[in-house]
């Protein structure tokens, strides 16, 4: 099963702040790098991967895309989801423009660390749309608890390709699936909405990341999105925090197993292509 990494991460600390990750040992010092992936990665069947904004300090976000586009076309580095600001008009629209400079394929808001009410404001729909009228997509990062908030910003910007990462982000330690599963089936009526299979090791119980523990979790996602709306992400260096990079890449192909190969084959890579509208 070849796969395209629709959610790569990369951490140049000479060229950019990284202040969530202050508190975090694991991922609080040194560089994670293109190099350091590659190795990670080497004979795992990876054919590509697209660049996910790391979450930079606010001030860097603008310079952390004009950085990454230097870097896109080498070691299979397709294209990069840049950070954007949705809520402020300000300077918005002159983003954007400079972003078709930049191999973007796709904008993100990480919206799990600002106010519930920030999507939901006008202002930030409305520039939403322009995004969608680019034919770029958007990410959407929330929390389980805030998948409603999700499945009604997809209802308001039908236009618009999103993919939600993480697989809603559900309390696995916490066994906590009947609530996460009643609402990603809502987000999953909304057939603008795709879903990342990613994240989800770092969800579990520290050691208990498998596929055991994983299995209801992701034959629910595949069941309410289908095949046809599930791309793959490794979250790395983050999905360090769970099973690592090439352990989770295996629980991945056994996840998938028993799919057909034309299935495998939509997952891993042509949604990816189709999504993000790679090359």
């Amino acid at each position: 099963m070849q796969l395209i990494d629709t959610h790569q991460h990369l951490i140049y600390r000479d060229q950019l702040g990284y202040g969530w990750t202050n508190g975090i040992p694991a991922l609080a010092s040194g560089n994670f790098t293109r190099s350091d992936y590659g190795e990670l990665t080497r004979g795992d069947d990876v054919i590509g991967t697209v660049f996910m904004e790391t979450g930079v300090d606010d001030a860097d976000y603008q310079k952390e895309a004009r950085f990454v586009a230097s870097l896109v076309g080498g070691d299979g580095l397709l294209a990069q989801v840049a950070s954007c600001r949705p809520e402020i008009d300000e300077g918005f629209d002159a983003w954007l423009d400079e972003c078709d400079r930049l191999s973007v394929a796709g904008f993100r808001r990480i919206l799990h660390v600002v106010d519930d009410e920030m999507s939901r404001s006008e202002t930030f729909r409305k520039n939403l749309r322009k995004i969608g009228r680019k034919d770029l997509a958007f990410d959407m990062c929330f929390l389980a608890r805030q998948l409603p908030i999700a499945a009604d910003l997809a209802k308001a910007c039908p236009d618009q390709r999103f993919v939600l990462d993480h697989c809603g982000v559900p309390d696995i330690a916490g066994d906590a699936f009947s609530v996460w599963a009643d609402a990603i089936s809502e987000v999953a009526r909304s057939p603008n909405v795709s879903v990342k299979l990613s994240g989800v090791t770092a969800y579990c119980t520290p050691g208990t990341a498998n596929v055991e523990t994983l299995r209801r979790w992701i034959d629910h996602i595949v069941q309410v999105f289908t095949p046809a709306r599930i791309v793959w992400g490794g979250d790395w260096p983050v999905v360090n925090l769970g099973s690592g990079l090439p352990a989770w890449i295996e629980i991945t192909k056994e996840l998938l197993a028993d799919l057909s190969a034309d299935e495998q084959a939509a997952i891993g890579t042509g949604n990816a292509r189709r999504i993000y509208r790679l090359s």
